[in-house]
């Protein structure tokens, strides 16, 4: 009988907690023999880890569309792709390549009844590398496109600004700010190594590492006109440095806020009194964004996000993990700035 493994939620690091390697146990598990009429068996071959996992440590999320993990069970993801061993579906046959952005089991093999969120993958559009499906071409390079078509009103002329800038979503919103014209695009980061592959690799004009250098000095000589737009991963105090220096009627993306994770606060969490008369001051729109908001524009978006990466106008960097084993590490690595690029566990070869 064929082997299968998991990887299970074992604690939790509590709502002020960083999470550990220990709140994660790898586990061989029973291998799925049979299934049922509409059913699929999938062998996992890549699994997403994303920063907004983190709530899903806590009892309670905090939010409506997702719950929390329990303490015992196998982890659910947001995303994977994965290959059919089995179909009693009529919609897939054996040797399917197939992806879903939300509900994929951290498990090498597992029964899935396909949902609308379960699709085939082109393989046109990856141009053989299928691990796209959960980074460029996935709600990720959704969030960062969309990002800045609906909440950024991005015009040839602004000035850029992200935060988190080499991670998964920034590293991609600052491409598209730059193919969608952009005058300057400027990256926050927090290392050296970070910052020149944001210039040298990814065409950012500027990039300035938060840990080494005074952030309102950068951005006052990397962005003499002010900032127009604000594409915002972290929170915290280095958002509260960017915002004083928006211009009048800019705007703030609020794609996340990974420096407060972490801690017991609402989401979006709460700003300095200072920060928020600098919003109203100014004009400055600051609106939560959440892209499945906007499903009747994916598949538009993605037409124009493959036609980029197809002709080579957009680079995808990708930290891949190796094997199931080291999905909890990952996704611990990531939560403090482990990766360039999207997160991956590579679990399989088809």
């Amino acid at each position: 009988m064929t082997e299968n493994q998991n990887v299970v939620f074992v604690s939790r690091p509590g709502v002020n907690g960083e999470p550990k390697e220990e709140n994660f146990r790898f586990e061989q598990c029973p291998y799925p023999v049979d299934i049922q009429k509409d059913e699929v068996l999938i062998k996992t071959l890549y699994l997403s880890t994303d920063p907004a996992l983190r709530c899903r440590m806590n009892e309670s999320t905090g939010v409506d569309y997702v719950g929390p993990w329990q303490i015992g069970e196998t982890i659910e993801g947001f995303g994977g792709v994965g290959s059919v061993m089995k179909s009693l579906n009529p919609e897939f046959v054996e040797g399917d390549l197939v992806c879903s952005q939300y509900g994929w089991p951290w498990k090498e093999y597992f029964v899935k009844k396909p949902d609308k969120s379960f699709q085939k993958v082109d393989k046109s559009l990856v141009g053989g590398k299928i691990s796209y499906c959960l980074s460029i071409l996935s709600l990720t390079g959704l969030t960062s496109y969309l990002g800045l078509t609906e909440k950024g009103h991005i015009q040839p002329s602004h000035t850029l600004v992200i935060s988190g800038a080499a991670g998964a979503c920034g590293s991609l919103a600052g491409q598209f700010g730059r193919l969608k014209g952009c005058d300057r695009v400027i990256g926050i980061c927090g290392s050296d190594e970070k910052c020149k592959y944001l210039t040298d690799e990814l065409g950012f004009y500027g990039a300035i590492n938060y840990k080494t250098q005074n952030i309102k000095d950068e951005l006052s000589k990397h962005c003499p006109k002010g900032i127009d737009v604000y594409f915002d991963n972290v929170g915290g105090t280095i958002s509260d440095q960017v915002i004083k220096q928006m211009n009048k009627d800019s705007h703030v993306i609020l794609c996340g806020q990974i420096s407060v994770y972490n801690k017991d606060v609402p989401y979006p969490p709460p700003i300095p009194e200072e920060t928020q008369q600098c919003l109203q001051q100014n004009n400055i729109t600051r609106e939560r964004f959440l892209v499945l908001n906007y499903p009747e524009k994916f598949d538009e978006s993605l037409k124009q996000i493959a036609e980029w990466l197809l002709s080579g106008k957009i680079k995808v960097k990708e930290t891949v993990a190796e094997g199931l084993v080291n999905a909890g590490p990952a996704f611990v690595s990531m939560m403090r700035g482990g990766n360039i690029g999207k997160q991956l566990i590579h679990v399989a070869s088809p």
